[in-house]
């Protein structure tokens, strides 16, 4: 394998076990060392290659939030042309895009982290989390697939619906029956966020 080659293999193997600690860990609890065992090389090695542990996660983040914007822009494809306009299948849909590619709570990971960057990695981090979460979803909540409170804006939504997602990462906090497949149980907190647990009298 050529040097060029090589290199670019290792890189790819940095940010693949990077993610999976990013994400499964959070920002704080994953190691460059960590990372480094993981693809089998050492820390200097892997400087070469990222030069700190933020530059990393910035990178692993913007791979996550381009899946993540492309999935999310897709489902909204969808249900733009979908006569039927089911709310609760839209929203599901647009939380499974979430979960296939977040093992952990999505505002968790990325918010925890701020504290602990630069400042000029903060506001790339809130650009990406602007662009390729909010705005995505925030243009969901516009379709008018689901009908909002009177005053509430389409952005406001979409904070709330994305820090409501939290027991759908975590298994102490499970929604639905104990047998709910994680299908089920996203449909039973979909049906939360958008009805909550109380009828009118």
């Amino acid at each position: 394998m050529r040097r060029e080659e090589q290199l670019n293999h290792t890189r790819a193997a940095i940010l693949k076990a990077a993610r999976e600690q990013f994400l499964t860990q959070g920002y704080q609890a994953t190691s460059t060392r960590e990372i480094a065992r993981i693809v089998g090389i050492t820390q200097p090695a892997l400087y070469h290659h990222f030069s700190d542990k933020e530059v990393i996660f910035l990178e692993v983040i913007k791979l996550v939030g381009s899946e993540v914007q492309q999935g999310l822009t897709a489902v909204n494809d969808r249900v733009r042309t979908d006569l039927s306009k089911d709310p609760v299948a839209a929203l599901t849909a647009v939380t499974e895009v979430l979960t296939a590619v977040h093992p952990r709570d999505v505002f968790t990971v990325i918010h925890s982290s701020f504290r602990f960057l630069k400042p000029a990695n903060q506001r790339q981090l809130g650009m990406i989390f602007m662009q390729d979460y909010l705005q995505p979803l925030q243009h969901f909540f516009e379709l008018g697939v689901v009908t909002l409170q009177p005053g509430l804006a389409a952005k406001d939504a979409a904070s709330f619906y994305l820090t409501s997602l939290s027991p759908l990462f975590n298994t102490f906090h499970h929604v639905g029956p104990a047998d709910a497949t994680q299908h089920d149980q996203t449909v039973a907190l979909i049906k939360l966020i958008l009805f909550g647990v109380a009828t009118k009298k």
